[in-house]
């Protein structure tokens, strides 16, 4: 095996976004990648705010041997949209940075050098990648393989009657097209937390720069907010698996179990 080569197998290195360099990514490519010549599915996991992107990607490894599966983590640095913030990957759109273009960029990249099923893809994010994942999918729903919302600390609801962040009142004139319900139907959701994800102290912070008054609207602690987006799908068709998990606090690695198991049984039905 060339030095290049063994850089790109299994747990690979980091790399740089061509697209955008503030922003870089690793993977897992299966041991099966190289025995076997039909594609990979692609899961992509996003980090929380400690950006323990590596972690999350080797967390996934027995994923991607079972299934066949590249894994993709995505590292969104903080202190993009100003000098030691950690929250603006979150928002997926912040000023003139589109973190979800970013995040296809890096999907087409790869797609460009392995064989893999990139048109569609799993998404996984816990904590502020709950958040970051369930506002990609209104923007992408299309691209969405299977979604899965870990604990989000503040949610956007499917809400008619607020502004975007909070809502989708004003979806269209800040994203520039229809909210793409139909497709976002389509895509089999699964939302997970710990019964005992209770601390407020983080997500509930009036002074954090993307701090949104009505967020305390659908409650206080992780596991009302997320209740309260899981009843917004429904209202609005969307099918979501909710696990309420026990004796498990804000714990990102112990809801793995739950997501791959979705995973695992969308694929076995595809």
């Amino acid at each position: 095996m060339s030095k290049a080569l063994y850089f790109q197998r299994k747990a690979t290195t980091q790399f740089t976004c061509q697209y955008d360099s503030r922003f870089s990514y690793c993977l897992y490519i299966p041991e099966s990648y190289d025995e076997r010549e039909e594609p990979c599915s692609l899961a992509v996991i996003v980090h929380g705010s400690m950006r323990n992107a590596q972690q999350y990607r080797d967390a996934f490894i027995d994923f991607a041997e079972a299934h066949h599966t590249i894994i993709l983590a995505p590292l969104f640095p903080g202190g993009i949209t100003e000098p030691w913030e950690v929250d603006s990957y979150k928002f997926v759109r912040v000023q003139d940075t589109r973190f979800d273009e970013v995040l296809l960029a890096m999907v087409d990249e790869i797609s460009q050098q392995y064989r893999v099923a990139s048109d569609r893809f799993f998404l996984h994010g816990f904590s502020g990648g709950g958040q970051f994942v369930h506002r990609f999918y209104y923007l992408h729903p299309e691209r969405l393989l299977g979604l899965s919302i870990g604990a989000p600390g503040n949610v956007t609801d499917l809400d008619r009657s607020k502004p975007w962040y909070l809502g989708v009142g004003d979806y269209q004139e800040k994203i520039g097209k229809p909210l793409p319900l139909s497709k976002m139907q389509s895509v089999p959701v699964l939302m997970t937390v710990g019964s005992e994800d209770l601390e407020t102290w983080m997500i509930n912070d009036e002074d954090a720069p993307f701090w949104l008054d009505g967020f305390k609207e659908l409650g206080n602690t992780r596991v009302e907010r997320l209740r309260a987006l899981r009843d917004s799908f429904r209202r609005e068709g969307i099918s979501v698996r909710y696990e309420e998990l026990p004796g498990i606090a804000h714990e990102g690695f112990k809801v793995l179990p739950a997501v791959k198991d979705f995973f695992s049984q969308i694929l076995q039905n595809r």
